[in-house]
């Protein structure tokens, strides 16, 4: 039975490649509540979610392309640092967030600084990454 379109509630662990943990609803200690296959959730953990049964606990292995996708270099920005008052005071490493002109904010990290530029990578930090979770389903409704 399919959980596409119900309201469920799972608990998940998520690791990387090399085992280290990046997410945990656990550690929280509250489930992932979200509507399985609305697109809130990357295409490969919602596809997992679709046909598991309450109860059931699976670990499933996501690659890149349906996680989070690929690094875009469009998405590496390199301004003066007069185009962006104060990011001179920024260091590399650093995840400033900034701001789309309508207000929206879009995370991102520091990856390189000189004299008069500074460059912001601006893909998820999980871009690229094969993602393995393990997910059990709580409530499906």
């Amino acid at each position: 039975m399919s959980n596409e379109g119900k309201n469920v509630k799972v608990h998940y662990v998520g690791t990387l490649d090399d085992g280290s943990k990046f997410d945990s609803s656990r550690d929280r200690g509250e489930p992932l509540a979200f509507t399985c296959m609305a697109g809130q959730m990357i295409p490969g953990f919602d596809e997992a979610v679709k046909n598991m049964a309450v109860g059931e606990t699976i670990t499933v292995t996501i690659p890149a392309a349906q996680a989070y996708g690929e690094p875009d270099p469009s998405k590496i920005i390199r301004m003066q640092f007069e185009a962006l008052p104060g990011s001179e005071k920024l260091e590399i490493g650093m995840h400033p967030v900034l701001a789309t002109p309508d207000g929206r904010p879009i995370p991102c990290v520091v990856v390189a600084k000189d004299e008069e530029t500074i460059t912001f990578d601006m893909n998820h930090e999980l871009a690229g990454k094969d993602l393995t979770f393990e997910i059990e389903l709580l409530e499906a409704e």
